[in-house]
């Protein structure tokens, strides 16, 4: 698809990159020929269901530690530029770009699966992060309802469970979440990106305001449940220097700890966010590219296990450096409440509906 001079409003990548897993391609050799109307605008939101033989995976990442991941949903509506999910977009016959954000997957019948693998002899209560991905509180999720479903689930077979979102939507649920909490079954993440409500638009579109994120953080925080904030992803010369402001704000907002990522931009991400940024910000453009690469050994991908979530070198260094310190000033003394393990039950042989 032909790249665009201007950004589209309500949406992050600009355009779909090829598909490396597909031999031919849409392009417009002639943009004053016919396809002139297909570039037009935007496109339009299109849904599609799944329905998996398997929801839950088991994480062998060493950056992300022991535990499974689960993602109700494939592509995500918030259109976020940077996200490293794009890329896992094409293993499904689609872009990484346009088509990451308005081609969504559905997967209706992830709670009836979850509880079948729960039942599995060999299953280990460790915790299920929801979701490895894909926003699991994402627009569409509203209407399904699929992640409120799921707790429900993880509820009746008291397993631990991890949720990370930047959507306000998550306090629908609050009802669970109160009653996973007091089992000490639940640790919520929200992803605060910048307070910068320009830039927040045009890096996250579809996204609720930071200001937004902070007041779930709050409400979630004042009802007793243990909320971390992920200042992720730092995006050097874009809004690294926030940092000390959003660890102020999250600590106001009663956040337990936080953490942070810098971008990495792996497969075809790095052409996404590339054309995004010379679009969207054209003046520091090279120098934000320029800083990204520097973190990542002079590239912009990076798959090191450890350097492609901190980074290395100068700009990496001061970035951690401004994180450790201002997480100190702010958040010294507070931590994360551990998961109790000990709750978990399997519904074999038990009278109960789960659905």
């Amino acid at each position: 698809m032909e790249k665009k001079d201007e950004l589209w409003k309500g949406r992050g990548a600009q355009f779909n990159p090829a598909n490396k897993f597909q031999k031919k391609a849409y392009v417009t050799e002639h943009i004053e020929g016919l396809d002139e109307p297909w570039l037009a605008e935007a496109p339009k939101m299109e849904y599609f269901i799944e329905l998996p033989k398997k929801i839950v995976n088991k994480i062998d990442s060493p950056d992300l530690g022991a535990g499974y991941s689960m993602n109700p949903y494939q592509g995500c509506e918030h259109g976020c530029v940077y996200c490293f999910a794009r890329n896992t977009h094409e293993y499904w016959g689609y872009g990484a770009g346009l088509d990451f954000e308005s081609k969504i997957i559905i997967k209706e019948n992830a709670p009836q699966v979850l509880a079948k693998q729960l039942e599995s002899k060999n299953w280990e209560p460790k915790p299920i992060m929801m979701a490895g991905n894909t926003d699991c509180y994402q627009p569409i999720e509203a209407k399904k309802m699929i992640t409120r479903k799921i707790l429900e689930v993880l509820l009746r077979y008291r397993h631990p469970v991890s949720l990370i979102t930047k959507n306000s939507l998550i306090l629908r649920d609050l009802d669970l979440l109160k009653k996973l909490n007091e089992l000490d079954l639940v640790h919520v993440s929200i992803s605060i990106t910048t307070l910068n409500e320009d830039l927040r638009r045009k890096l996250e579109p579809r996204t609720v305001s930071g200001k937004k994120r902070l007041e779930v953080v709050k409400q979630l925080s004042d009802a007793g449940i243990p909320v971390n904030v992920m200042l992720a992803p730092i995006i050097p010369a874009l809004n690294d220097y926030e940092i000390p402001e959003l660890m102020k704000a999250i600590s106001e907002a009663g956040a337990s700890s936080a953490a942070y990522t810098i971008v990495r931009l792996n497969g075809s991400i790095g052409k996404i966010f590339e054309d995004w940024v010379r679009k969207a910000y054209p003046d520091r453009a090279d120098k934000v590219l320029y800083q990204i690469a520097h973190c990542h050994g002079g590239k912009l991908n990076d798959s090191r296990f450890g350097a492609r979530i901190i980074g290395e070198g100068n700009f990496a260094a001061n970035i951690a450096n401004l994180f450790r310190i201002s997480k100190k000033k702010y958040l010294a003394g507070r931590q994360m409440k551990p998961y109790d393990f000990s709750h978990f039950c399997k519904m074999t042989g038990k009278q109960l509906d789960l659905f």
